[in-house]
């Protein structure tokens, strides 16, 4: 059986098995984030020293979208949708040849997905060629009896169910298509560092994201008091801060780590530095509703935001 130090997630209400596997299934994905992610280190001792609290506001996703064997946005989400997940509201990144859609489960303080796929038919035709290369290779889709097995998971046992989370963690942590050629890899990020970076990291989270609001101590209530905080505690951060003062969404992150990722050159096994993930944060404020006046928190993402964090994970050619 698995066993991992408890994540951000556990202590989260769950009211039946099913908010409870969502809640693991989260937590199993931090606990390969954060041993890669060192920064969480420094935002942890963070929390810790001031006394705040962390709650996990979303995490990020990234796939290609392809026909043939079927691959984006819906066979991930299949998985949060048995899950009791329903999908809130979807963007277009025109520029980065992206879509995405987010998706919200039923409990509100349970974090966000949001899932974006990359339109490969866009790229130009060496880039699809070396896509839809590792695409022959993508393992068997996860079969819709495994998704049945999530959405009755009521009528399962303790041990079924540690079976079911296993085989759910290892769909994002494991690498669905065969290593790629390095040669490769270094072409496709001329064309696109969103698809170089899918070819390596298949479906790890991208990020995690630290809601702002969450942490109720002064020393930290926003998101320029902990973006610098991080920076003074040793933390590469992203320059700017997305979203003016009194926006509804105020968004940064640190730097992406680097790390050694697993390729092949001529053919033989190697390793070579790509970016991995940040850790993002996250300030949702209130907004008025024009319909019903009333003040409300703003729970979606915006598009000009979103797209200056996928560069986040841009490395030099």
């Amino acid at each position: 059986m698995h066993t991992t130090n408890l994540g951000p997630h556990h202590a989260l209400n769950s009211k039946n098995a099913s908010e409870r596997f969502v809640l693991n299934l989260f937590d199993r994905l931090w606990e390969k984030f954060r041993s890669r992610v060192s920064y969480v280190n420094n935002y942890e001792t963070l929390i810790q020293e001031s006394g705040a609290s962390f709650f996990n506001d979303h995490i990020a996703l990234r796939t290609f979208c392809s026909q043939n064997p079927l691959a984006g946005i819906s066979s991930i989400s299949r998985i949060f949708e048995a899950l009791g997940y329903r999908a809130a509201d979807c963007y277009n990144f025109e520029d980065k040849h992206l879509n995405a859609i987010y998706f919200q489960h039923p409990q509100p303080n349970f974090p966000k997905v949001f899932i974006s796929e990359l339109r490969t038919w866009e790229l130009k035709p060496s880039s699809k060629h070396i896509i839809h290369g590792a695409l022959k290779t993508h393992r068997t889709n996860l079969p819709e009896s495994f998704l049945a097995d999530l959405h009755h998971l009521e009528t399962k046992s303790e041990s079924s169910r540690e079976s079911l989370l296993d085989e759910a963690a290892e769909f994002f942590l494991e690498l669905p298509w065969h290593l790629p050629e390095k040669s490769d890899l270094l072409e496709l990020n001329l064309d696109s560092q969103y698809a170089a970076w899918v070819l390596v990291h298949g479906y790890n989270v991208n990020h995690f994201t630290s809601l702002i609001n969450s942490h109720k101590v002064p020393a930290l209530d926003d998101i320029e008091k902990t973006s610098k905080a991080l920076l003074d505690s040793g933390v590469p951060m992203k320059k700017e801060i997305e979203g003016a003062r009194g926006s509804k969404l105020r968004q940064t992150a640190t730097e992406a780590v680097v790390i050694d990722v697993a390729v092949l050159e001529n053919g033989k096994l190697t390793t070579m530095p790509w970016t991995y993930a940040y850790f993002e944060l996250a300030q949702r404020d209130t907004f008025k509703d024009l319909g019903t006046g009333k003040l409300l928190r703003y729970e979606g993402f915006l598009g000009p935001q979103a797209t200056n964090l996928f560069d986040m994970t841009k490395i030099a050619n």
